[in-house]
Parts: structure tokens; C-alpha cells; sequence
């Protein structure tokens, strides 16, 4: 089926999965049916629907044309033949359990267009299985959400044993036409990729305690806090539900062998019916205690080495395997579990040959197969080359890992490309940052730089605090760290360069810190701005106390910093932080347009222009020094001659910075 064939998508249930999933396709423009098995059912989905419509309406997030025009295009079903009968594509969401859904899918095979593609959102099931109870195996592949749809980019593909590549592709088309990031799974194996890595290490984490190794808040402050994840183990747990994941644990275990066995602790949690947030109480107390309260400071090395080290070989075997590759994985495990880098990257970065060593001596000591290494981590280890490659680039060109730097034409790019993680600002995002403005401003064809954050929903939403907190907060290492930050983006404030800063959703702390350094902003109406770091009990650390005032005013970078408020984009293009607002949609035209127009500028005088202005910032009478000094200069170029001439002829200029 060709992409641009599918026109209505029927959604099969509407719990929380089935109407978070067409609530996306109708967003997306598509006719949708969704049907459960009473009125009662597919009723309360629909309300949960309009719900949330409203909700991204009332922030802004969508128009409310937006909102009800989607609304109207879902239409709500019991009677199985009107929800598939001319379905172009149908996307089962209903229990993750197998008998229920080979019975859902011998019915919809009665009903169901012959050319209808049929989509499990099976977390960890067999596609292969569920496809050969239908009449199209061939047209039949796995479409696994995350939850909640209208947020989690992620969306896994996963390829059947009977799937054509056609049906995986035209899903994958899908996907993207949903706006989501599709990452193909190659292999029908049990937990695909994301589960595959999340299940066991939660496993991981109960084997500790069980074992008495380490305590909860130590693996979970371990977790999130030096490993720098959303949520610790445990917490996660009980977020997700700790019966979810032991089912899917349990079936890992069922179709994987001993090294999936279940830790009794979770075993005994799931008994008892404490199952987490959902039911007042899991691993830790939402009734009547606190919730989860992580110390910031208990993580422990060792820990930190056997999670790393479980990870690795999770992450081994589905290469193994041949489920996925290396770069799948990271993308993956970081859009649907909001790592703030892939497990293959972090294994790399920790040394393979440690955590292969890690695994024997668990091996050795305790004889459970999930440490036995797998074959090729342990030769990766030896060969030193890492899930990634060792990581000479012989074309000489760097290798950015969270930023996407380029140049095209006389203009050069820098993207923060952290969109799981609201494109905050961690210490590896300094570093890189540093050596792109080096890059950029060596680069002869650069005449200005445009700054951007990948995704619609953040320039950058600040510093990569939970990062920082590791450890409790080291002061020396804090204060080192405020010293590259401010050395960074004073780097990018002085480029010679003019810096044009197009600001998209959220630009919060350091992410304004950044976008203060910019000679100019240009921002869409939906964008938030602000210094949030009051709120945290911290202060701008990264020039914002100084550069601010430069922009607005002593009084109004005051009011900014103190109240910690968030401003809409229309209130700082009024204060004088930013110079023009745009559609949302015409953002990033408007900033490359931008960019190209002062690239097409006198690349010498800009450049003086800067230094004088940045020099009289304290002082005047120096700035206007720079300044005579640099007239002076600018009278013996070639670029003069040329404006002059221009300007005679009544004609564009043609600068070459001569």
C-alpha cells in the first residue's frame, strides 16, 4: 500500500494506549474509528479525547480550530464491521494479552479490506504469532506506542517473520506522517528494543535489594542521579506499574531463558497488590508517606559498573541477534525512555573491557546466566573498538554527539540535538559547543551562525540539573562548571560572526543564558522564556546576571531573574529581548532567512562593529576607541570601494570581506 493511499485508521480499544493513539492520527489529519468492546468504554475514551484536545488547546500547543476539527474526525464504534469495514490501516491497542488478541485479530480478518495493513501495539509479544492467526501475515507488523502518544516521540516497527518490507515501510511513513521518530526493529524478538533494555535492568535492580548489595534509594539515586536517567529503578517501577513490567519480564523469561528470570521481590510486590503509584503504594509509599524521595548523594560506583554492565550485554544480545544495530538502539532507549544518552554510547564511554570484567566476576561468584557475558561484548572489549567503533573519524571531520553542526552556504548551523531530553544543557553540550564555534568561526565561508533546538518543543529548556546533582552536588566541580559555561557562551557572544538565535517552545535558564549570547532573536508566538533558577535556590550561572542587563535593563533583568517567572515571547519582544516574533510554522524560515541576510552584510564591519560594542559595554570611552579605530581601518577596504559603488548604481552590494 502506498503511503499516501491510507486515509481512515481504526483503532481497536480505548483505554488509555487506543485513544492516545487516535487522538495522534487525528491530529494528523486522519479519519479514525475507534472501537471497544461496549458503548461504556469506547464513550469514556472519547471523552478522554476532548480532554486532552483541550488541554493542548489551553496551552497553546494547538489552535482550538485545531482541536475541534480533530475531534470531528474520530468517530466512535462498538460494532466491529463499521469500525474496520473500510479501514485503510488498523492499529490494535487492546490487553496485552495473547489470547485476546489472536481473537481480536480472526475477527477483524472477517471484516477488514483485504488490503488493510493490521498493527499490533504489542509491547513485548510475537508479531510472528499474533500474524498467523490473521489472513494477511504479510501485511501484518508491530507499531509499538509509548505511553502517553500525544507525547512520547518513539514509535518501534517491528518486522514479523512473514512481514514485507513494503508493510514496514508504509508503517513507517505512517509514523512519520503522525509526526513521530519510527525506529525499525528488525527482528520479532520478546521486548523488541526499548523493553528489552529497561525490563531487565529494573530486574537488575530488584536482584540488588533481594541480595541485599545495595538499598532502593542507593540503586535509585545510582540510577538517577550518577547515571543521570529520568527516574531511579524503582521509582520507574512504580510510575510504569510493577505488574506491567513483570508480565513482560515473565514473558522475556518464557521466551528468553534462565538470564530473564524474575527477581522474587517483584514477584512478591505484584501478590501483595502493591503495584506502585496506581495503588497507593510499590517500592515506595504514595498514601500515606512521601513517594519517591531520591537522595542525591547515595549512588555508589560499584553499582553504577553492574547496571552499566547488565545494559551492555542487553544490549549485545539484540545486536547479536540482529534485532537491531547500535545507533537504533541509543535513538531508541532515548526517545522512549528519555536516556540522556543510548545504552550502546554509555557502555562505550564507561569502557566495555570493565564492564565484561564486572560480568565474569558476578558470573564467577554467583552462577546466574544474565552475567554471562555475551560473545561479541566480550570481543568488542578485547578489540577496544566499542559498540560505536573506536571512533577515529578518517575523514578528519568532528563527530558531534548532541549537537548537529553544518554549513550551508555562508551560513553555519548549530543545533542542540537533545530533543528526548527538552535539548538541555549538559557539561558534554559545553564541550561541544565550544570546539563547533571554534569550527565555525576557522570555517572561511562562515559569515554568520544560526542557533536552533532540534524538535517544536524546546530551544533548550536550561541545564541538565538532575546531571549536575549527582554526588549531592560537588561545589568545586559546580564552580568549574559555571567557569565552562560562561567561557562557552562568552566564545559564541564575541564570535566575529553575527549569532542569530531562533527560538522555538521552551527557552528556559541556561537555554536564555544561550540565547542571550546571540546578536539577535527571533522567536515563534508559542515559545516560553525565563530564568528559573531561583526556584531551584541556584542563580544564573552561565554570564546571565551580566549579559541580561545588557538587553533589557538593570531593572527589567532583575524582575526576569527574581520573580523566576516565565514569560510568553510577546512580553520579551516588548521588554527587548527578542527582536521578532513569527508564526510558530515560520520560525525556522524566518531564522535562516535571517542568517543568510547578515551573512550578505560587510563580514569586516560586522566584525569591528561587535568588538566595539562589546568593549563600551563598562566602558565607553574604550569602545569608543575600538570604534574610531576601526573606521579608520575600514576605510582602506575592498568592501567600502564595493558598498560605494553599490550604492551609486543603486545596486545590491556584493561583500567578500576584503
Amino acid at each position: 500500500m502506498d503511503p499516501e493511499d491510507i486515509d481512515r485508521i481504526a483503532v481497536l480499544g480505548a483505554g488509555n494506549m487506543g485513544h492516545g493513539i487516535a487522538e495522534v492520527a487525528a491530529l494528523a489529519g486522519y479519519d479514525v474509528t475507534m472501537r471497544d468492546i461496549n458503548e461504556e468504554f469506547v464513550q469514556n475514551g472519547y471523552e478522554q479525547i476532548e480532554w486532552s484536545l483541550e488541554k493542548l488547546a489551553e496551552k497553546d500547543q494547538i489552535s482550538q480550530g485545531d482541536a475541534d476539527g480533530a475531534l470531528e474526525r474520530v468517530t466512535p464504534v462498538v460494532d466491529l464491521d463499521a469500525a474496520v469495514g473500510d479501514a485503510d490501516v488498523v492499529i490494535e491497542a487492546v490487553p496485552e494479552k495473547m489470547d485476546i488478541k489472536k481473537d481480536v485479530y480472526r475477527d477483524v480478518a472477517e471484516h477488514a479490506p483485504p488490503e488493510a495493513i493490521f498493527a499490533t501495539n504489542t509491547s513485548s509479544l510475537s508479531v510472528t504469532e499474533l500474524s498467523e492467526v490473521s489472513d494477511r501475515p504479510e501485511q501484518f507488523c508491530g507499531m509499538h506506542f509509548f505511553n502517553p502518544p500525544v507525547r512520547m516521540q518513539l514509535v518501534e516497527v517491528i518486522s514479523g517473520a512473514h512481514t514485507s518490507e513494503e508493510t514496514l515501510e508504509t508503517i513507517e511513513s505512517l509514523a512519520e506522517s503522525l509526526g513521530k521518530t519510527p525506529v525499525r526493529v528488525r527482528k520479532d524478538s520478546p521486548g523488541f528494543i526499548v523493553n528489552r533494555v529497561l525490563v531487565p535492568l529494573m530486574n537488575e535492580a530488584a536482584w540488588i535489594v533481594e541480595a541485599d548489595d545495595g538499598t532502593i534509594e542507593e540503586v535509585d539515586s545510582t540510577t538517577k542521579y550518577d547515571l543521570g536517567l529520568p527516574m531511579g529503578s524503582f521509582e520507574l517501577a512504580d510510575q510504569v506499574g510493577i505488574d506491567v513490567g513483570y508480565h513482560v519480564l515473565e514473558y522475556m523469561y518464557q521466551e528468553l531463558g534462565d538470564a530473564y528470570r524474575p527477581c522474587p521481590l517483584l514477584a512478591e510486590k505484584v501478590e501483595t497488590d502493591e503495584l506502585g503509584k496506581k495503588t497507593g503504594r510499590g517500592f515506595y509509599d504514595y498514601e500515606n508517606g512521601d513517594g519517591a524521595q531520591i537522595p542525591t548523594d547515595a549512588g555508589r560506583d560499584d553499582l553504577q559498573e553492574r547496571l552499566l554492565a547488565v545494559m551492555a550485554n542487553e544490549v549485545a544480545g539484540l545486536v547479536a541477534e540482529d534485532v537491531a544495530d547500535p545507533e537504533a538502539i541509543d535513538e531508541a532507549v532515548k526517545l522512549g525512555a528519555g536516556f540522556p544518552d543510548g545504552p550502546a554510547k554509555m557502555a562505550d564511554d564507561y569502557g566495555l573491557d570493565a564492564l565484561v570484567e564486572t560480568l565474569d566476576e558476578l558470573y564467577e561468584e554467583t552462577d546466574e546466566p544474565r552475567y554471562e557475558a555475551e560473545a561479541s561484548l566480550r570481543e568488542l572489549a578485547e578489540s577496544g573498538a566499542g559498540f560505536h567503533g573506536a571512533g577515529d573519524d578518517e575523514s578528519g571531520e568532528t563527530e558531534y554527539e548532541v549537537l548537529n553542526v553544518s554549513v550551508d552556504g555562508y551560513v553555519g548551523h548549530i543545533e542542540i540535538a537533545r530533543p528526548h531530553r527538552m535539548n538541555t544543557i549538559s557539561e558534554e553540550l559545553l564541550h561541544e559547543l565550544d570546539t563547533a564555534i571554534d569550527e565555525l568561526d576557522e570555517h572561511e565561508d562562515v559569515r554568520s551562525v544560526l542557533l536552533t533546538g532540534e524538535g517544536d518543543r524546546a530551544f533548550s529548556a536550561g541545564a541538565d540539573v538532575q546531571s549536575m546533582a549527582a554526588g549531592g552536588g560537588d561545589p568545586l566541580h559546580a564552580v568549574e562548571l559555571s567557569k565552562l559555561g560562561q567561557e562557552t557562551f562568552g566564545k559564541l557572544e564575541s564570535l566575529d560572526a553575527p549569532v542569530v538565535a531562533a527560538i522555538d517552545g521552551y527557552c528556559l535558564g541556561g537555554g536564555m543564558e544561550l540565547a542571550t549570547c546571540a546578536d539577535l532573536r527571533v522567536a515563534s508566538r508559542r515559545s516560553e522564556l525565563g530564568q528559573p533558577e531561583h526556584n531551584l535556590g541556584l542563580l544564573p550561572g552561565w554570564g546571565g546576571t551580566q549579559r541580561l542587563r545588557h538587553i533589557v535593563g538593570e531593572g527589567r533583568a532583575k524582575e526576569i531573574i527574581f520573580t523566576a517567572d516565565r514569560y510568553d515571547a510577546e512580553e520579551l519582544e516588548a521588554y527587548g529581548f527578542i527582536n521578532e516574533l513569527t508564526e510558530d510554522s515560520e520560525l525556522l524560515d524566518r531564522g535562516w532567512e535571517l542568517a543568510r541576510d547578515l551573512a550578505a552584510g560587510p563580514p569586516i564591519a560586522q566584525k569591528y562593529t561587535k568588538r566595539a560594542m562589546l568593549a563600551g559595554r563598562d566602558d565607553t570611552d574604550a569602545g569608543l576607541e575600538v570604534e574610531s579605530q576601526a573606521f579608520g581601518h575600514l576605510m582602506n577596504t575592498e568592501d567600502l570601494m564595493e558598498g560605494v559603488t553599490a550604492f551609486m548604481g543603486d545596486e545590491e552590494p556584493e561583500f567578500e570581506g576584503k
